[in-house]
């Protein structure tokens, strides 16, 4: 039963595709799915980088609590205090590079933004 359903989904989700692509075809053309705001490779990137920011910082704080409560449950002991020490730095190493790539990607698209101006 579950190899006929596969079979049959294997089939018709590329004739499908293949069908809507035509009719866009047919249509008058394929339009952009992006949002006018996206319309270029640098604001695609910001929107991007600013959407994984937006999502990262509450997994972030997650991790940051978790690493905190890794501390909390060492009592004292060195192995799992070693653990809770290296979680920790890679929660920290992970953010900065989260939060840096947002920060460097808005500093050049900003001096771009200037340079095109003037």
């Amino acid at each position: 039963m579950m190899k006929s359903v596969t079979r049959i989904t294997a089939f018709a989700v590329p004739f499908l595709a293949s069908a809507s692509i035509a009719y866009a075809a047919a249509s008058g053309g394929i339009e952009s799915l992006l949002r006018p705001e996206f319309s270029s490779i640098p604001k695609f990137i910001e929107g991007a980088l600013k959407a994984m920011v937006m999502v990262a910082l509450p997994i972030i704080s997650l991790f940051i609590v978790y690493s905190g409560f890794m501390f909390v449950i060492a009592r004292g002991n060195e192995g799992m205090l070693s653990e809770a020490k290296k979680n920790f730095f890679y929660v920290i190493v992970g953010s900065i590079l989260i939060l840096g790539a947002w920060v460097i990607a808005t500093l050049i698209g900003g001096t771009a933004a200037q340079l095109t101006n003037t």
